[in-house]
């Protein structure tokens, strides 16, 4: 077996602080001109703690680029070198930050493994502190000199969706972000200068003081409305989902169609006119237009309420009806037909993302056989083997992927899950928002109760539970939008997040599909009630149902209907202990996911997410994604990693993209943007036996490494990813203890340990 090393894992305590090779401070006019600065649509401000700065403004030739500041910065001719802006954690733009050097541009424009300078903020990031954030300059561009050309060029934000430059490239319309200083140094720990002004955070953040419990009277007085709105003429058909939402309603007991006969009349018309939609166009099986995202759900809805309604449904089930093309035929074998198409269809156009394969494994196959389990039997799949496809998407089963013949394809082989062993998703790294599945896996649960108030599945219950503790480490203390405290998602380690900082988020992220105490209330689970009584406690909850009460959609009123009793629930339980695990006051402790390559840890009062294995979509890149907070200040950065792997003797050689650095690169943009990155090689990692490749393919394994070795200021982190082999790791030596934090311990300075398997060693150096 043939291994590849990319440089040493040496730890020397002088190296904790990065070496500055030069820092620029903007508005200080020596400063400024010693590096030969020159700005364009730009302006000086006395920005946080009085320090000074300059903000780029709009108003370029193009109506999405802003302000552009070019100047000179000092380089270690020798090393890897990497450059550190300073922001302040208060100020808020979308507006968009993209270093040049020597006229390329560094980084990708999204989602890339090398990100550009800043992609703005949601809001205030970290209140009354600096957050700095570091990237690597391309060796490529340094060597052998000592100066080099930089400039920052301002953009306006981007909608990641969009399929063309105009819909996804949006103006720029106000000023960027203050920029304070910028530094090239040759660590990827950046420390700031000795005396640096850096802030400090609130030692007691206020609670909200409301709202309150009159949002839940507005948010039933929306879904009543809705209901109402959809009543008011029973003979005329809805869309699939808008009588979903009725026959849900039908069985929550404060809406206006519980119990309601117009309810049953307008989904027996629904139904009918769904069925004839089908016969004039069977695609509608495939993908059913009026629902989002259609082909992930079909007809599977329809399966939904023929579950939920089948007792008030049934006397109809013999009559004949009209399919629309002439022919009378008896609802009960019209209905057969259309679910038994959807079913079949996507068992075999399953999907592989997480989110995307509960999806469909929900709706489309098991929610369909549901229904087909009420109108034909004997055309359903059995219970136990429906129940399949749901316990592979939520990872209790290996996921098979697609059939051909009611035969698996294994596109990923016979031993992919798409859940970690420890209960995070499984789309190559760790997935922030993406990776909140938890309202699918709700749905999943619920869907398999016999009848409303039901037990549902146990194991997937289990397994719900699991996903949502996993999911509760990456949570941490901030400040809301209004300055009041919360707990955030994380998102700046994240494969598939453009948004920093993440959503509110305690014991599950509101969604349009989903909303906070779901899964508590599903399975009362003594930490994830814990985590909404926490939630209650920083009067959070109503915030959060106020915020989607301000969204529109229906999508949106569907979701928030299950709200009220979900609260009813929650509120009536007796106390309990737990709390989020990063929330303040709580003890150390460390949790990794070697399968999905991140760490999670709190340590006194710092706490630190890494990616060790970071965007690495088409061969080994040697990075990681590193987030680490103080009460003083935020670092978002990164670094180098030294990665063991197993060579499979291919490379993958950039492309000259400097939107994704995926796909086909995304929307263009023009020509004089030149990626620094293009031509660079990167080594591919063994590909899995038996799974179709070629350089150039997103692939699980072609960037995965086996063993990484992360050094990050006093933080020593070793992972093996791998499943068989048992690698060595050297705890730091030179100067102080060693403290093992996984195992609470202390540590001889300089001693070798076995990292097994699937395992993580965490160092810290005091």
């Amino acid at each position: 077996m043939k291994f590849r090393w990319v440089g040493i894992f040496v730890v020397l305590v002088a190296l904790l602080r990065a070496e500055i090779s030069d820092e620029l401070v903007f508005g200080n006019e020596e400063s400024e001109k010693r590096h030969g600065l020159v700005a364009e649509r730009s302006e000086i401000m006395v920005g946080g703690l009085g320090e000074p700065c300059r903000r780029l403004l709009p108003g370029g030739e193009r109506s999405w680029e802003g302000g552009v500041l070019r100047f000179k910065m000092r380089v270690d001719p020798k090393r890897l070198n990497y450059f550190t802006i300073r922001l302040w954690g208060d100020d808020v733009s979308a507006n968009h930050l993209t270093l040049f050097v020597e006229g390329k541009q560094v980084g990708y424009r999204h989602l890339g493994d090398v990100e550009i300078l800043d992609l703005g903020t949601d809001a205030a990031a970290y209140p009354g502190r600096f957050h700095y954030r570091t990237h690597p300059i391309p060796e490529k561009l340094t060597v052998g000199k000592e100066v080099v050309n930089c400039e920052i060029r301002a953009s306006g934000p981007i909608w990641g969706y969009g399929n063309q430059f105009s819909v996804y490239q949006k103006s720029m319309e106000e000023p960027t972000r203050g920029i304070y200083k910028v530094y090239v140094h040759a660590d990827g720990f950046f420390v700031p200068p000795t005396g640096e002004k850096q802030g400090k955070a609130p030692d007691n953040p206020p609670v909200r003081v409301g709202p309150g419990e009159e949002v839940l009277d507005r948010l039933k007085e929306r879904v009543n409305a809705e209901v109402e709105r959809l009543l008011r003429d029973p003979k005329e058909p809805c869309r699939q989902m808008q009588m979903l939402f009725l026959a849900e309603a039908w069985h929550v007991k404060w809406t206006r169609a519980a119990g309601n006969p117009r309810v049953v009349e307008k989904i027996r018309v629904t139904l009918d006119s769904l069925y004839r939609g089908y016969v004039a166009n069977p695609k509608l099986a495939e993908a059913e237009p009026s629902t989002y995202n259609p082909d992930w759900f079909g007809l599977g809805p329809c399966g939904r309420v023929l579950s939920l309604m089948e007792g008030l449904l049934r006397d109809g089930f013999e009559e004949m009806i009209d399919d629309g093309a002439g022919r009378q035929v008896k609802r009960r074998d019209g209905y057969r037909d259309m679910l038994l198409a959807c079913r079949d269809w996507h068992r075999e156009h399953r999907r592989q993302y997480t989110n995307q394969s509960m999806i469909n494994d929900l709706y489309g196959i098991y929610l369909a056989n549901r229904g087909l389990a009420v109108v034909a039997p004997e055309v359903s799949i059995r219970e136990e083997d429906a129940l399949r496809y749901l316990k592979e998407s939520v990872g209790l089963l290996p996921w098979l992927g697609s059939e051909v013949k009611g035969k698996p394809v294994k596109p990923l082989g016979d031993s992919f899950y798409q859940i970690t062993l420890k209960g995070l998703t499984r789309e190559l790294g760790y997935v922030g928002n993406y990776g909140e599945v938890l309202d699918w896996v709700s749905q999943i649960h619920e869907a398999t109760r016999p009848a409303p108030g039901k037990e549902g599945n146990r194991e997937i219950r289990d397994q719900l539970v699991k996903i949502a503790r996993a999911r509760s480490v990456f949570r941490y203390p901030m400040l809301d939008s209004e300055g009041y405290r919360a707990m955030v998602m994380e998102t700046a380690v994240g494969w598939r997040d453009t948004h920093y900082p993440g959503d509110v988020t305690y014991d599950q992220r509101a969604t349009w599909d989903g909303s906070p105490f779901e899964v508590a209330a599903a399975t009362l689970d003594p930490h994830l009630v814990g985590y909404c009584q926490q939630m209650l406690e920083d009067r959070q909850f109503f915030a959060s149902v106020e915020r989607q009460l301000a969204l529109g959609g229906f999508r949106v009123t569907f979701g928030l209907m299950g709200i009220p009793d979900r609260y009813d629930i929650i509120r009536r339980q007796a106390p309990v202990e737990y709390r989020l695990p990063m929330t303040k006051g709580q003890g150390d402790f460390v949790f990794a996911d070697e399968i999905a390559g991140v760490v999670g840890l709190r340590n006194g009062e710092e706490v630190l997410y890494a990616s060790l294995y970071w965007r690495a979509r088409y061969g080994v890149n040697f990075l990681s994604r590193v987030h680490h907070m103080t009460p003083e200040l935020d670092r978002i950065a990164t670094v180098r990693v030294e990665t063991k792997f197993t060579d499979s003797g291919l490379e993958y050689v950039r492309p000259n993209w400097t939107n994704f650095c995926f796909g086909n690169g995304g929307p263009r943009y023009p020509a004089e943007f030149v990626s620094a990155h293009e031509r660079e090689r990167l080594p591919i990692a063994k590909i899995a036996e038996g799974i179709s490749f070629k350089a150039g393919q997103e692939n699980m394994d072609s960037g995965r490494g086996d063993f990484y070795q992360l050094r990050y200021g006093r933080y020593f982190i070793a992972m093996n990813m791998s499943r068989e082999m048992t690698f060595a790791a050297k705890a730091p030596e030179g100067g102080g203890r060693v403290r093992d934090l996984v195992k609470h311990a202390e540590v001889e300075p300089g001693s070798v340990i076995e990292v097994p398997p699937l395992s993580t060693v965490v160092w810290y150096l005091d």
